[in-house]
């Protein structure tokens, strides 16, 4: 494949997985504080939806575009960039896998509380939060991944 055609790819997967993850936290939040338990099911449904159509495959091209520029580029594997690249792609998927089961579980709590005409219980809350701490560390994963991969120096 033809260098430009990989970066593209790239960029076009980085930005997906970064605005998903944007967008998703964005929405979840104002749909949250709305305290409406139809309205929070309905966008938790869908952050669960666009997790899986959206961050799921850049989860698996990032690495795979980004370690074949690398390459084709001719950089070394062991430039301090892409290690600390590669420490906060980790950093970040650490955090996303416990919010992928976090999400599930809200999803599922709201359609419980829509279906039951309740209020939702206090441990979506719980969940809410800890879903917010663990989206912290991996935004600013991303963010500093952005830096390095735009600069390729620390």
């Amino acid at each position: 494949m033809e260098y430009l055609l990989i970066k593209w790819i790239h960029i076009i997967s980085s930005t997906l997985l970064f605005g998903t993850g944007l967008g998703s936290a964005f929405y979840k939040y104002l749909a949250d504080r709305s305290r409406q338990v139809s309205h929070i099911a309905i966008v938790n449904r869908h952050v669960v939806f666009a997790d899986w159509l959206f961050t799921t495959p850049t989860i698996i091209i990032q690495p795979l575009t980004g370690l074949l520029l690398v390459y084709m580029a001719g950089y070394s594997l062991t430039s301090l960039w892409l290690l600390l690249s590669l420490l906060l792609y980790f950093i970040a998927g650490l955090c996303w896998l416990p919010v992928v089961v976090l999400q599930i579980r809200m999803r599922d709590l709201a359609e419980q509380a829509v279906e039951k005409n309740t209020a939702l219980p206090e441990q979506y809350y719980r969940y809410a939060r800890q879903w917010f701490y663990l989206g912290v560390p991996a935004f600013l994963a991303m963010i500093g991944i952005f830096f390095l991969m735009v600069f390729k120096t620390i």
